[in-house]
């Protein structure tokens, strides 16, 4: 059976009170904290470090999944890592060598993923399989939260899934971007396990009745 993971994207929560939110967040049944790391270069946006990243470690104990929307990226990777991530992922467009990147992050004993956006082709996985922990496909363009789920992705899903199946290999298939109430369990059919979910949760008064509502889409699958 499938183990689903919901991971709450903390760049649309509110920050002067960021604590306080990834306690609750994670009271009301979050999985994991999804940090979105933007450098205003990679991304027209500029978001935040490491500094925050360990803020936010000793109050919750689950893993903090940082997504590193950033070029280059092996220079912030230790910082993450010290920081207190456990789990790391960038975009290959954002390395020179994505081997060496990802060994950099599980070196500092971190998980290492690789980010895909919707352009992005399938082949940069083949050649790294055997060092991957997660994949994070991206169904939106990356830079601004709040976007609107970009439906192609499912056939990415569905192909990404079975890669990963006959790799034999342990690693998470995560989807970052519109994820809703409404179309979790459609994302969750095509393979996905992992859902980053930012303004559907954040923008919500009660996170415990979001989380719980794609809980049970999930159970639908």
């Amino acid at each position: 059976m499938t183990t689903y993971r919901i991971a709450p994207s903390i760049l649309s929560a509110d920050f002067a009170r960021l604590g306080e939110e990834v306690r609750n967040v994670v009271a009301a049944g979050a999985d994991m904290i999804h940090f979105d790391v933007m450098d205003n270069h990679y991304v027209p946006n500029l978001t935040i470090g490491p500094l925050v990243c360990e803020a936010i470690r000793p109050h919750v104990q689950v893993p903090i999944d940082v997504h590193l929307m950033v070029k280059p990226v092996d220079r912030i990777i230790p910082d993450f890592a010290k920081a207190g991530a456990n789990i790391i992922s960038f975009h290959p467009e954002g390395s020179e060598h994505i081997d060496r990147s990802l060994q950099l992050i599980r070196d500092h004993g971190c998980k290492a993923g690789l980010v895909l956006n919707p352009a992005t082709p399938l082949h940069v996985l083949e050649h790294v399989m055997d060092k991957l922990d997660l994949i994070l496909l991206m169904s939106v363009n990356p830079g601004f939260g709040g976007q609107s789920f970009i439906p192609h992705t499912l056939k990415k899903i569905a192909a990404v899934r079975k890669s990963i199946d006959e790799s034999g290999r342990d690693i998470m298939l995560q989807v970052d971007g519109g994820v809703k109430i409404d179309n979790i369990r459609e994302i969750a059919a095509a393979g996905a396990d992992t859902f980053v979910a930012g303004s559907a949760i954040f923008g919500k008064p009660d996170y415990k009745g979001v989380i719980d509502a794609m809980r049970t889409e999930l159970g639908k699958v």
